[in-house]
């Protein structure tokens, strides 16, 4: 029996270390002009897409660390010096990164162009509006489609880079479908009726939809910028106990207090592995890159769900 997902608008976690102006943003600081095009990639994401593509060609700057979240990043003033000297801006879009698109429409100087939304969006009921879900790189059929973007706005930026753009994007298009159907297969031996998410957030509504499965119930909706009511952690906790779902997944970038709460009450498995959301993992840890969070998550999920987890042949 599937569960109802829960939609109550938006979740205030933490708060970001705006006073980290220096050691929060390590990844935009260096003053040495290199000559080449300045490209900025707001999310992990879409800086390790681009520098795969890129190459050597473009001097890449990203603006959130990994682990940070896009939904409530607050800029500080370095991203305004980095957006105001960028030939190219790359942002998601779908409202990901709210702070950063009001930051990049008041002090853009180069050209910006939002990578998720050559993505059709899933659309939801939040609070009697409708909202696109952001989270569109759940799919890796949804990532080629935004890496040959990226590709194209490389090559509108430096045209005599062309061929190494395009080779570059070849070859991710091709462990990227790769990794596709090798989620496909991993995903098909979780026992059926047990092919059900629960997550803090709703950022897994593509994946699911893409590899067959269920998003069950989520403790929040698509944003993280509003506390959920003692009420909304009971109902979801009923919920779970009454379809028997044999795990439920914390996230990296999210507190995982309240989500710790709901498998208490529901007395049932918090997987002891989180998933990959909005960032991808620090460099060094098994989701460094986009490719390697979505073999990460995949095991995760199919492992706590109960299914036969193979790893993925890297060559």
């Amino acid at each position: 029996m599937p569960l109802r997902r829960i939609k109550i608008g938006r979740l205030l976690i933490g708060g970001i270390a705006a006073g980290l102006l220096l050691g929060g943003c390590s990844s935009t600081t260096g003053d040495t002009d290199s000559g080449q095009p300045k490209v900025v990639a707001t999310s992990t994401i879409l800086k390790n897409w681009t520098e795969e593509v890129a190459g050597d060609e473009v001097e890449i700057k990203g603006i959130l660390e990994p682990g940070e979240d896009p939904h409530i990043y607050e800029p500080v003033p370095l991203d305004n010096q980095i957006i105001e000297d960028a030939d190219l801006i790359l942002y998601n879009g779908y409202n990901l990164e709210p702070a950063l698109i009001k930051l990049i429409q008041s002090s853009a100087s180069g050209s910006t162009f939002a990578v998720g939304e050559v993505i059709e969006p899933l659309d939801y009921d939040y609070e009697g509006r409708r909202e696109p879900d952001p989270h569109v790189w759940g799919d890796a059929e949804h990532a080629i489609a935004m890496v040959n973007a990226i590709r194209d706005q490389l090559i509108e930026l430096s045209p005599e880079d062309k061929d190494t753009f395009t080779a570059n994007a070849e070859a991710l298009t091709k462990t990227l479908q790769q990794v596709d159907g090798w989620i496909v297969k991993q995903v098909a031996t979780i026992p059926e009726n047990q092919r059900q998410l629960v997550t803090t957030h709703d950022a897994f509504q593509y994946f699911a939809k893409a590899y067959g499965l269920e998003v069950a119930g989520t403790l929040i909706g698509m944003s993280t910028e509003e506390q959920p009511s003692a009420q909304t952690v009971k109902r979801l906790s009923d919920d779970i106990r009454k379809a028997k779902v044999p795990a439920i997944f914390a996230e990296t970038t999210i507190n995982p207090a309240l989500i710790t709460t709901v498998a208490e009450e529901a007395r049932v498995k918090l997987s002891e592995r989180q998933l990959y959301s909005d960032s991808l993992g620090a460099p060094g840890s098994e989701a460094e890159t986009y490719v390697r969070m979505l073999i990460s998550n995949t095991q995760t999920i199919v492992e706590a769900l109960g299914g036969n987890y193979q790893a993925f042949p890297e060559s």
